[in-house]
């Protein structure tokens, strides 16, 4: 009995050195393949150490997943800690004008691993209701962010808005400032089409384009039209100028961002001190929509929504004619301070 107890843990006992040594062998092997697999030179070494913000926008491109969720809300108090994750106040605002691509804009700037933007219009500097609210409380409305990301929101009604430069410069005296502009005559008419699809859609009356922007008693352009002193892009400015200097401010080009996107946003790039990150790999035109649309990665691409590009009414040729009549010496002077010159009639 003793014996064949004997013979058993033998038995035993060789199977399992076997299985040691098995799988000793199988480890010792494995380790020289991968030795020799190994790049002679590393791949980093041939081109050159990277650079400190190369490796943290290649973090952040990992992470955008994450500030997906936290954005949703679904995050709770201890990670958002453990992945020094803050609300910060914007760095940059995109200021205005209504029409003119904001949201186009501020969707495009957002495909830069640095930035992250405000998914809704805060009101905060234009609303006397919530800027008594104070600055927390806009803090609060502010996406999660990384610390060396910036933080970038978009209000239209900024720019026409007689209180908020001087608001916007209490915050923050240094913080960048970027208008986007269309053709005087073709912004003032879409902000028309988009009023008109709202009473539209409420069963509503509404005047013609004609009717509201020439005075019928003067037979001129009615100035006291919302339309058309948006348009006056010059008038507004120079309120702003009382307060940032011209440095502060880049004008983009909204009908250019439309048809030719990649040089504005590199512009813009350039201007808020960024790493050249947006590419061409990022926007791909879309036939059926007739416009750009955006390419995260591999996975995720986004449209801008359906309610952009609408269709503008017929408008008479002689009104077109007296409004850019009336815009061209205002446009000379938006030319003169800004520096930049654009081919409106």
């Amino acid at each position: 009995m003793l014996f064949k107890q004997q013979a058993l843990l033998r038995q035993k006992l060789f199977v399992l050195g076997s299985l040691a040594i098995g799988s000793l062998l199988y480890l010792v092997a494995r380790v020289g393949s991968l030795d020799r697999l190994q790049p002679l030179c590393p791949i980093d070494g041939r081109f050159g150490p990277r650079s400190q913000d190369e490796i943290q926008l290649r973090a952040l491109q990992f992470k955008r997943g994450l500030l997906h969720e936290f954005r949703k809300g679904n995050a709770t108090k201890e990670q958002i800690r453990l992945h020094n994750l803050v609300q910060q106040l914007p760095k940059a605002i995109i200021i205005g004008v209504r029409k003119g691509g904001t949201r186009a804009l501020l969707e495009m700037l957002n495909l830069h691993p640095a930035v992250v933007k405000a998914s809704q219009e805060i009101h905060f500097f234009d609303n006397d209701e919530n800027y008594a609210k104070g600055i927390e409380w806009y803090r609060k409305k502010m996406p999660f962010s990384y610390p060396h990301q910036i933080t970038i929101e978009k209000s239209p009604a900024y720019f026409i808005t007689e209180e908020v430069p001087e608001r916007i410069y209490k915050m923050n005296s240094s913080i960048k400032l970027l208008i986007i502009v269309r053709e005087p005559t073709t912004r003032a008419i879409s902000d028309y089409t988009q009023v008109l699809e709202g009473k539209e859609r409420k069963n509503k009356t509404y005047y013609k384009f004609e009717k509201l922007a020439i005075d019928p008693n003067t037979c001129e352009v009615n100035t006291k039209y919302k339309a058309v002193r948006t348009s006056i892009y010059t008038k507004h400015l120079e309120r702003w100028l009382k307060y940032f200097p011209v440095e502060q401010f880049h004008i983009v080009d909204g009908d250019r961002l439309i048809t030719e996107p990649l040089p504005e946003l590199q512009l813009v790039e350039k201007f808020l001190n960024l790493p050249p990150r947006i590419s061409q790999y990022n926007l791909y035109f879309n036939a059926t929509r007739g416009f750009y649309c955006l390419r995260f990665n591999i996975v995720f691409n986004k449209c801008l929504a359906g309610s952009k590009g609408r269709i503008h009414p017929e408008v008479d040729a002689s009104v077109i004619t007296k409004l850019r009549k009336f815009f061209h010496p205002f446009n000379q002077k938006f030319y003169q301070i800004t520096g930049r010159t654009f081919n409106w009639p």
